[in-house]
């Protein structure tokens, strides 16, 4: 069990029942779990399309396999409802302008560093890690599609994660974060 120390101060908790009228504040209570970023890339005829996302989960070592979440609203999400194939890029903390471009544009492939994969989707260099992945399934998840794909290729480097909580970016340095909004 842990003790609190003289030092410590604890917070109370505000709680609420989540509904309409509560969004902001379970919004905010989900922003508190920090998540890496994820930079998810596709092909569509029109061209390749990525979104940065932190909605992304490992679910299964046997059979290798993951997911992720697309929200319904954005303008991105018919490409990534009906792609069968796609790769997801877990940011290196350094990759804080790979995530903003992304989350402004699904085109910023231009001046980027990337190759196609044997089913045209596009793979980003420099990452923390790459997951190139297969769709099995999606399922309804109120106001986002919950993708789940079976992982058949993997890359990692080693280095710091870019994460995300409360609204911000940052980064882990063992004793405390850095963050930037």
């Amino acid at each position: 069990m842990y003790h609190f120390t003289d030092r410590e101060q604890v917070m109370p908790l505000r709680s609420f029942v989540p509904g309409p009228d509560r969004q902001r504040d379970f919004r905010d209570a989900l922003g508190r779990f920090a998540t890496g970023v994820t930079v998810v890339t596709t092909t569509t005829p029109d061209g390749p399309v990525g979104i940065t996302a932190n909605s992304f989960a490992s679910v299964s070592l046997d059979p290798p396999t993951v997911l992720w979440s697309v929200a319904r609203q954005s303008k991105r999400f018919d490409a990534f409802a009906r792609c069968e194939h796609f790769a997801v890029h877990v940011l290196g903390a350094e990759q804080l302008g790979l995530a903003k471009q992304f989350v402004r544009s699904g085109a910023a492939f231009k001046d980027l560093d990337h190759r196609p994969n044997a089913h045209g989707i596009p793979l980003i260099a420099g990452c923390l890690s790459r997951f190139e992945c297969t769709r099995i399934a999606a399922h309804d998840g109120g106001d986002h599609l919950i993708v789940v794909a079976r992982v058949t290729a993997a890359a990692l480097r080693d280095g710091e994660p870019l994460l995300f909580s409360s609204g911000g970016y940052g980064r882990f340095d063992g004793f405390g974060s850095s963050v930037a909004r």
